[in-house]
Parts: C-alpha cells; sequence; structure tokens
C-alpha cells in the first residue's frame, strides 16, 4: 500500500495542570497504594501490617512543618522503597529518594540494594504527611541538605524565576526536579509545545536542567515548573507562514489505531486521521505502512492555536 500512497495524486492557552494532578501517583507510581506495603513485602523473617493507629501525628507534623531531620530503622522492603518506622512514626521511602539508587531495569540490582537496608538506622526527612489519608512519606536524599533547607527555598522560590536542579525520577506523569531540598514536578505537559509520548523522551535521571517556577505551595511543600516554557511557543507564530492548503514535510511520531502524528519542523505536531489514509482497508491497520521517523509530504488542513491541534492529511506522489 505504501508505494500507492507514493505513486498517488491525492489530499484532501497555555493550560497548566492542577499541581495536585497525579501527584501522589507520579511519587508513587511504582507502589501508589501504601496497602501493598503488606502483600509485597519480601523479609522472610517477619512479616508487616501498614498500621498508622501508633503514629504521634502531631509529631510527624512537626517534623514535616519544621524541615527536621529524624533516624529511623528500616524494617521492610519492596520493589517500591522502603518501608521505615521509629517509636512515634512510620513510613514509606520511596525509592527514587534514596542516595546512590542503582539502575531500577536490572531487578537483581534493585532488590540487592534494597535488602541491604534492613534493619539499617538511616536519616531521613518528611515529605509528605497527610493524616486523613494515614500516609508519610520520607525521603533519605532530601534529608542531605540539612535541616531548614526546604523552607528557606520556599521562602525564597518566586512564580516566573528559572531554577536549575537534578532530575530525580521520571514516571509517566511528569519530571521530578531536586532543587537542593524541594523537589519540583515539571508535568509531562509542561515539558514540550509539542506531543510528550514518555517523559523519558525528553529527559533523563541525573541531568541537569533548567526550569521556569509557575506555582509554589508553602503548606504541601510542592512546587510546579515549566520546561517547554524557556524556549519558544511555535504555536504563537505558526499561522503567519503556515496556511491551510499548505503542503510541507514532516516527520512520522507516533502510530495510533485512530491516526498517525506527524511533527513539523516548527516542532508542532499534526494528526493524519485515519479516513485520510486511502486504500486502508478493515484487516490492515497503519503500524504495518508507517514507523516513526519516517518522512511524509503532508497537506495542512486545519489549524486551531487556541486548542493548539493542527489537521493533516497525506500527500500521494505521482
Amino acid at each position: 500500500m505504501l508505494s500507492d500512497i507514493n505513486n498517488r495524486n491525492h489530499h484532501d492557552n497555555n493550560g497548566i495542570h492542577p499541581v495536585d494532578e497525579g501527584w501522589w501517583e507520579s511519587i508513587l507510581a511504582e507502589e501508589p497504594l501504601q496497602e501493598q506495603l503488606a502483600k509485597e513485602y519480601v523479609s522472610h523473617t517477619k512479616r508487616f501490617s501498614p498500621d498508622m493507629a501508633d503514629v504521634d501525628w502531631d509529631y510527624a507534623q512537626g517534623l514535616f512543618q519544621n524541615d527536621g531531620i529524624v533516624e529511623l530503622q528500616v524494617s521492610g522492603y519492596n520493589r517500591g522503597g522502603l518501608l521505615v518506622e521509629g517509636q512515634d512514626i512510620r513510613g514509606f521511602v520511596p525509592v527514587s529518594h534514596l542516595v546512590d539508587f542503582p539502575d531500577a531495569k536490572d531487578e537483581n540490582k534493585r532488590q540487592e540494594f534494597l535488602s541491604g537496608y534492613l534493619e539499617d538506622t538511616i536519616r531521613l526527612k518528611v515529605i509528605e504527611c497527610e493524616p486523613l489519608k494515614e500516609r508519610i512519606v520520607l525521603s533519605e536524599r532530601a534529608a542531605l541538605s540539612g535541616e531548614g533547607q526546604r523552607i528557606l527555598i520556599l521562602d525564597t522560590l518566586e512564580v516566573g524565576e528559572v531554577v536549575s536542579g537534578l532530575v530525580t525520577n521520571i514516571t509517566e506523569f511528569g519530571v521530578f526536579v531536586d532543587l537542593g531540598g524541594v523537589e519540583g514536578l515539571v508535568h509531562v505537559s509542561e515539558l514540550s509545545w509539542g506531543r510528550v509520548q514518555h517523559p523519558a523522551d525528553i529527559m533523563e535521571v541525573g541531568q541537569t536542567v533548567q526550569a521556569k517556577v509557575l506555582s509554589v505551595c508553602k503548606e504541601s511543600g510542592r512546587v510546579a515548573m515549566s520546561y517547554k516554557q524557556l524556549s519558544h511557543n511555535p504555536w504563537s507564530t505558526i499561522t503567519q507562514h503556515r496556511r491551510p492548503g499548505d503542503v510541507v514535510t514532516a516527520t512520522i511520531t507516533a502510530i495510533k489505531p485512530y491516526g498517525v502524528f506527524a511533527r513539523l519542523e516548527e516542532g508542532i505536531e499534526g494528526l493524519i486521521h485515519v479516513s485520510s489514509v486511502d486504500s486502508l482497508d478493515e484487516t490492515e491497520n497503519l503500524a504495518e505502512f508507517f514507523h516513526p521517523g519516517q518522512a511524509v509530504n503532508v497537506c495542512i488542513l486545519h489549524i486551531d492555536t487556541d486548542r493548539r491541534r493542527l489537521g493533516l492529511s497525506l500527500v500521494y506522489q505521482e
């Protein structure tokens, strides 16, 4: 069919996601529910039930609000992180908040690393404390910055400021960046002006990046940031040099059941709807004829800058 395509002549606001959207799913992406700690607990010597009834919540809240450091013993682990507890507090340390965590793709190294923490006492900071949800999350990495550093950063950060930090964790929801005691989130919608398949396509763990501060919540310690706003927004000028009916070269970026996404040289992606692909019968799918990185000629059908949508159709050459 692709040869037929190449041999015929036919062509027919800057939204910001709320900081809380997916925040917890991002932090605990591998272990989104605290209850999973009991089910996947790996210790052969004892079992743990995530009962938070004996937690001194005033003490836990005080640690969080004062940005204090606490020493707790590791009592268990699963692939998502460590379970830690002390006399008046217990909680969870996600793997992304452990110091020197190895390549997460190597499961054997991951298990060996986590099991090495058992019975150890480690210095931690409380980074999330929600009594109503009976949830406490701690960070070994945050403790490295020292007491009070989070408060200092949150007091001095300003909306619109450009900051530099280290990428510490990447999930499907976005990228977490350590600002030296506070972890900011670059939501997937703020990574690029174009469509993002996965945040890992844009950034990698250990990379130093700059981002623009969008919002700061001192109460929760959450910082929302944007990476894309440090670059030109191609949607703001696309209509100055592109019009419906223009024929341009584009690069295939993704194939979906409903159509093919293709990126123009400006960095904007448009959709070639499946209905515009001639000779595609019910037994065929687009992945049989297109692949990411493939160059195609397309005709611009419509440009919607407000909704950031670009309609395209294939141009078949004689």
